[in-house]
């Protein structure tokens, strides 16, 4: 139940309607719009959304949807029900054509995947289409609805004759058309026209007398006459004879096809309103996708816990301009049942009752509407709402009187599952009075256990949530520095009316407002202050609370971080130690055969002073040779990793030579380039470092301004005024190696928590493009190269922002919009070499 009985133009559905009408084909569609009433079925409700959301998938994924010839036949359907009527060919086409179109979306329907779409191939249940009448329509007329001249053999024959006469009748008046010219009867140019359905020739009225024949008509001016030549009189009558048995036969036919159909017109009738309802949810779905609707999670209980709610008529008033409408989070359930909204005039308070009307009672008539989608919706049974003004002359009543009759309307009936709206309780009457009845009336209304939203200005109101557990304050939020709303609703607190601040802003005089100031006493001013001052600290510890979240966050990310680079690392040691015993056996193995063959050879030789000697280098030979092969010999943990460089024979500050190489390779493949002297007189096997900086390396290679550096296990490309050369030192390579270590875990770091997807929605176009320079550089660095860039629809300027960023980056192979299901214009997708 819905009160009063304009509760759709209170709240706006009225327009929702129209807007539903529009986009119907047909009259059962918008017959069946005008009939959407609210419901507090649960069942019905979930199916009919289930329907909407189902349909405005089948729109955004699949094409072909019969959309054409939604013709309402349901009035003639009645008329041939009636024994003795007969179809007209008008509308036998019509009636074949229409359905035709039930036929296919029928066909169209039971196509789709169940799994997907059960509720729309539901609605196919018991119907099979109409291919049997279908199929005698088209015998008897073609697709422009005229009669076939083969829709049966006795018509056929007098087809046939009534051809044959008229093209030996055409010819017989041209003869004597021609013939008329020639003697001067008739005039140029003149040509054989029809009268009373006879083929006839002009002649001049002043020699009517000198052919014979019949004279049909003649000209305004009556200087011609239309004559009927009297060769042709015989046949023309023949003609007409055979039409009439054409038109006999034509009406046989009719009738025999309707009585076919008569005992089928009953549920012919209930398909066609079987297609009104497909129309009408097909409309629903359009308006889904022009509001960015969404099917919020149903609960069969009262409650209403919307996230980024947004008055749909707003929306679509703003669509395609600068402004936007501001998104309303709302809960309304067991533990908070009435909102107590309150805040400055013209700050969005009845703005939002509205929207809370609008869009529960959108929902309960079947209607996706535009919130979260994890917002959570329930089942209201009745709706009431109180707004605006409602003086009543015929009745002799005032607009407060109106409020009050409306107000003990809802004290009578309200249940625990009613919503109540009430828009400026308590007032249109004396301050004091109006606020004590406004308490009074809420209270009752709290105690039926109802669920509501109130807005107020009054002060006692403010104050019922310390009472009472289950009410709410909330303000509309309302900025202090430029003295103009913000439209934000925030819970938990009354808003302040800045009515001083309102007042002064309009220019009324100093004094008139200082006078008002103390007629207003201290009492009530101390009151707004407080909220003032609340206000101000409320957004204090939002900010606070915000910092402090991404500061956990940002914790949470490095201790992840951390443990994930101990595990990598206690891994990495296992296997090079491994690698390095598998070198130390296989340097064992074969030193050991080279020194017992050595061994060997000086025991066969009898130990010969020339022998020996021999025998001592080809053991030094050999030695190196394993030393050398061993060195070159790649650790398996760094060939996983895809290094392609050795960095040469390196040692350590002892002397020990290096077995591995650079795990990181910044540069890449060096490039080979002549090794000219940089700036500072840097050159190739310098030790180096960049300025500022402690961490010490090797020159490895010069070119264009840049030099290749190796520090410990890093090899990286630096610009030569970045670097200073200083003088090497033993202990500076352990300390590199150390540094470079911390550089090396920087970078894993980063590969590791670079996400791919970069959200630039909210802030402005350079901040954006900052954040979108370090998010492009990381990317290139770490090696990823499928990106996703969130940058919103709105007016297209972030995404504009975006694409000439992008132009100028030379790693871009392709960008484009994301599919129209996973953002469309809203998201760009980058692909990098």
């Amino acid at each position: 139940m819905v009160y009063p009985k304009d509760f759709e133009a209170k709240v706006g559905f009225h327009k929702i309607r129209d807007l539903l009408s529009g986009y119907c084909i047909s009259s059962m569609g918008r017959d069946t719009v005008a009939s959407l009433a609210f419901s507090d079925d649960y069942g019905h409700i979930r199916q009919s959304l289930d329907q909407v959301s189902q349909f405005r998938q089948l729109i955004n994924h699949h094409s072909g949807f019969p959309a054409q010839d939604y013709l309402d036949l349901r009035h003639c359907l009645r008329k041939l029900s009636l024994d003795g009527a007969t179809i007209s060919l008008e509308d036998l086409h019509h009636l074949n054509i229409s359905l035709k179109t039930i036929t296919a979306v029928l066909r169209f329907l039971k196509s789709l995947d169940p799994e997907h779409y059960l509720e729309l191939v539901s609605l196919t249940r018991d119907k099979s289409g109409w291919e049997g009448h279908i199929h005698h329509a088209d015998g008897l007329i073609d697709s422009r609805g005229q009669i076939l001249p083969h829709a049966s053999p006795l018509l056929q024959e007098i087809t046939a004759k009534i051809f044959k006469l008229e093209k030996g009748l055409s010819a017989m008046v041209q003869q004597s058309l021609s013939s008329a010219r020639k003697a001067g009867q008739a005039p140029e140019n003149s040509e054989i026209t029809v009268r009373n359905g006879r083929l006839v020739i002009p002649v001049l009225a002043s020699q009517k007398r000198k052919i014979k024949g019949f004279i049909h008509d003649e000209s305004s001016s009556g200087q011609t006459i239309y004559l009927e030549p009297e060769a042709a009189y015989e046949t023309n009558n023949e003609i007409r004879k055979l039409r009439n048995a054409r038109e006999q036969e034509i009406k046989r036919l009719l009738t025999l096809f309707t009585k076919t159909i008569r005992p089928d017109i009953h549920h012919m009738i209930h398909d066609y309103q079987w297609l009104g309802t497909i129309d009408a949810i097909r409309s629903k779905a359009l308006l889904a996708i022009e509001l960015e609707a969404s099917k919020p999670q149903l609960e069969d209980k009262p409650l209403a816990d919307w996230q980024n709610a947004i008055h749909p008529l707003l929306y679509l008033a703003y669509k395609g301009t600068n402004k936007q409408v501001v998104p309303l989070n709302i809960r309304l359930d067991s533990r908070q049942r009435i909102l107590i909204i309150s805040g400055p005039n013209a700050g969005g308070k009845s703005v939002c009752l509205k929207t809370t009307g609008l869009l529960q009672y959108m929902l309960q008539c079947g209607l996706l509407i535009p919130v979260n989608p994890r917002s959570r919706c329930g089942i209201f049974h009745q709706l009431f709402i109180d707004i605006g003004d409602e003086q009543s002359l015929e009745d002799d009543l005032s607009t407060y009187s109106s409020h009050l009759r409306n107000i003990k309307h809802f004290i009578h009936h309200t249940c625990s599952r009613s919503m109540f709206l009430l828009d400026e309780m308590g007032s249109g009457t004396e301050p004091q009075m109006g606020g004590a009845i406004a308490e009074a009336c809420l209270e009752s209304l709290y105690n039926k256990g109802g669920f509501g939203v109130v807005t107020t200005h009054y002060a006692n109101l403010k104050l019922l949530p310390e009472r009472y557990e289950a009410m709410e304050n909330g303000a509309m939020l309302f900025d202090q520095k430029k003295l103009v709303p913000r439209f934000i609703l925030k819970t938990g607190q009354p808003g302040n009316s800045f009515a001083f601040e309102i007042a002064e802003n309009t220019g009324l005089p100093r004094e008139v407002m200082e006078e008002a100031r103390k007629k207003a006493g201290t009492t009530q001013l101390d009151f707004e202050k407080q909220l003032q001052s609340l206000e101000q600290e409320q957004s204090e510890l939002n900010k606070k609370e915000y910092e402090l979240g991404l500061a956990d966050q940002l914790l949470a990310e490095s201790v992840e971080k951390y443990h994930a680079l101990c595990r990598d690392m206690e891994k990495d040691k296992k296997q090079i130690l491994e690698q390095a015993k598998e070198e130390a056996k296989s340097i064992i193995r074969e030193s050991n055969k080279l020194i017992e063959n050595t061994i060997r050879e000086i025991k066969e030789k009898q130990a010969e002073k020339q022998a020996t000697q021999q025998a001592r280098k080809k053991l030094e030979v050999g030695s190196h040779h394993i030393i050398s092969k061993n060195r070159n010999n790649t650790p398996a943990v760094e060939r996983d990793m895809g290094e392609k460089n050795k960095p040469g024979n390196k040692t350590t500050a002892k002397g020990k030579p290096l077995k591995s190489k650079p795990l990181i390779n910044v540069v890449g493949k060096e490039k080979q380039a002549p090794d000219r002297p940089l700036p500072g007189n840097i050159s190739k096997g310098d030790t180096v470092r960049i300025r500022g900086q402690k961490a010490t390396g090797e020159v490895l290679f010069i070119s264009g301004g840049k030099a290749g550096i190796l520090a410990g296990y890093l090899k990286m490309e630096i610009p030569a005024e970045k670097l200073e050369k200083v003088a090497p030192s033993p202990s500076s390579i352990p300390k590199a190696s150390h540094t470079h270590s911390a550089i090396i875990n920087s970078i894993q770091e980063r590969a590791e928590s670079f996400s791919t997807v970069l959200d630039l929605r909210g802030i402005r176009a350079e901040e954006a493009e900052k954040k979108l320079t370090q998010f492009m550089d990381d990317a290139i660095l770490t090696g990823n190269y499928d990106l996703r860039i969130i940058h919103g629809k709105g007016d297209g300027i972030l995404r504009k922002v975006v694409r000439k960023h992008l132009d100028g980056i030379s790693q871009v192979t392709r960008y484009g919009d994301a599919h129209v299901e996973r953002g469309g214009q809203g998201v760009t997708l980058v692909t990098l070499k």
